[in-house]
């Protein structure tokens, strides 16, 4: 600990935004970081907490204290090495996570964490400029095969982590760029795309091989490659999206908002869309239903097309401005969070209950039909939704973005293969049957496939998935070390 009163000496500051007015003319990333000395100021007020519970709300357990010690130090190097050994991209976790270490930070109980985040991004993005950040390539190849399905979060970290162990990997990737939800599914503004194209050359170094445009399941068959390498990790996400089957539902200008943000994701990083597939906001009336994260990276992108006005709603009850701290911490806490994108302009309603969609004579969606809801206990403690009386209207909508979220992983394809020729299990909610737990975690119910990240545990954050990839990457690196029967 370096600064024992640093906590009451220095107030907790944290990044900037460039103006609302600049930033939503580009694409651009547009925080403004903190300087150096600001920097380790915030590392001084760090408490060094005998329990430190930034770890439990961290998912990938980084170690927080120590790198917050060593950049109140300055000693930026050293912070760096304490960083990768729990987090192979904290330059995405830096960007996009929602900082769950923040809410469990000792100091949360009075509002003030540490800028975790922030010190974080601010260790990598130097690391990277001073070149420090080299690619670790192992001494000894273990002449082990192994395939990894989906470049998201969590298989480049699987993938990333086996290569340093010795083995021969590979990751196969549906579209036609590396990086999963990173790449087109988080707008350029909140994570630019050459982050992932460096790491990608890192990692070409330490041997992974990249393969995209194969669509496993589709264009190359599961049981290609399960005769082909020693194991198969699936870590395809959970891209299945939550669908509203109101009347109206098939009208035009209803879309999914990974739609939306894909295909203007493509535009903007080069790749030829045509304009019949493209989703403009431009001039139109915008409803993005969901609240979620997803939501406001469709309020941003509507505001960059110019958007004749944004209006984001969500089923449930507006959040309390201020959590209760004595109930909550260091639990992650249901408050009213207002996001960048936000910042930038919409509306925001809640309570809000689509009840259908009109259409004009073209079949285009104009307005949508609803009504306003309230959230009640039953007897038994369950929460139960009510309409009320006499609240229905009409609210006008000629671009319907849905981001509700996601409900489990694609079946059609590889999973469906997997389940007809091997005998793979999927869960109560669909997703693929496995556990963490002991010499059976990440293993599916066929043999040596295995599975991590959200195609495992559901939607989740950034964070976990790279969680899931370090630790699926062990257990598959345990599990190819113990078996003298492979052939290589």
């Amino acid at each position: 600990m370096g600064k024992p009163t640093g906590f009451m000496e220095y107030a907790r500051r944290d990044r900037r935004y460039a103006p609302a007015g600049d930033r939503v003319v580009h694409y651009d990333e547009f925080v403004i970081p903190l300087s150096e000395p600001e920097l380790s100021q915030q590392g001084a007020r760090c408490m060094d907490c005998g329990i430190p519970f930034c770890h439990q709300g961290c998912p990938v357990n980084n170690i927080i204290p120590d790198w917050n010690d060593l950049v109140y130090r300055g000693d930026w190097q050293a912070a760096i090495e304490v960083l990768h050994s729990t987090n192979n991209f904290p330059e995405f976790t830096g960007r996009i996570c929602p900082a769950p270490c923040e809410a469990s930070c000792t100091l949360n109980i009075d509002d003030s964490p540490v800028t975790i985040k922030t010190i974080e991004c601010a260790i990598v993005d130097r690391a990277w400029d001073e070149g420090w950040i080299k690619p670790q390539v192992p001494e000894r190849r273990t002449g082990k095969r192994v395939a990894v399905v989906g470049s998201g979060p969590a298989g480049l970290a699987c993938a990333q982590q086996l290569a340093r162990a010795g083995h021969q990997v590979a990751i196969y990737e549906k579209a036609d760029r590396i990086g999963g939800l990173l790449r087109y599914g988080i707008p350029d503004f909140k994570l630019n795309k050459k982050l992932i194209d460096r790491r990608m050359a890192q990692m070409r170094t330490e041997g992974v091989e990249f393969h995209t445009n194969a669509h496993v399941g589709v264009d190359i068959p599961v049981s290609a490659l399960r005769a082909e390498y020693d194991a198969l990790v699936l870590a395809g996400g959970a891209e299945q999206p939550r669908d509203l089957p109101v009347p109206g539902r098939e009208l035009q200008g209803i879309h999914f908002a990974m739609d939306f943000l894909r295909r203007n994701s493509q535009r903007v990083q080069g790749s030829y869309v045509p304009d019949e597939e493209f989703i403009n906001a431009q001039g139109k009336h915008v409803l993005v239903i969901g609240g979620g994260d997803t939501g406001s990276d469709c309020i941003g992108t509507s505001n960059r097309h110019g958007a004749a006005s944004v209006t984001q709603v969500e089923i449930l009850d507006r959040p309390p401005e201020k959590e209760n701290k004595a109930l909550t911490w260091p639990n992650w806490p249901n408050r009213m969070r207002t996001s960048s994108s936000q910042e930038e302009g919409c509306t925001r309603m809640w309570n809000f209950a689509t009840k259908g969609f009109v259409g004009d004579d073209q079949g285009r969606v104009k307005a949508v039909k609803y009504c306003l809801v309230r959230w009640e206990k039953d007897a038994e403690g369950r929460w139960r939704m009510e309409e009320v009386p006499g609240s229905e209207g009409e609210l006008k909508a000629d671009l319907v973005l849905l981001a509700m979220g996601f409900v489990h992983p694609v079946r059609e394809g590889m999973l469906e293969q997997l389940e007809h020729e091997a005998g793979l299990k999927l869960d109560g909610r669909g997703n693929v049957q496995g556990t963490t737990e002991g010499s059976e975690a990440y293993k599916t119910t066929v043999d040596s496939v295995f599975c991590a990240g959200d195609m495992r545990r559901g939607q989740s954050l950034v964070v976990w998935a790279i969680r899931e990839g370090r630790q699926c990457a062990r257990a598959v690196d345990e599990w190819l070390m113990g078996r003298s029967d492979l052939p290589r």
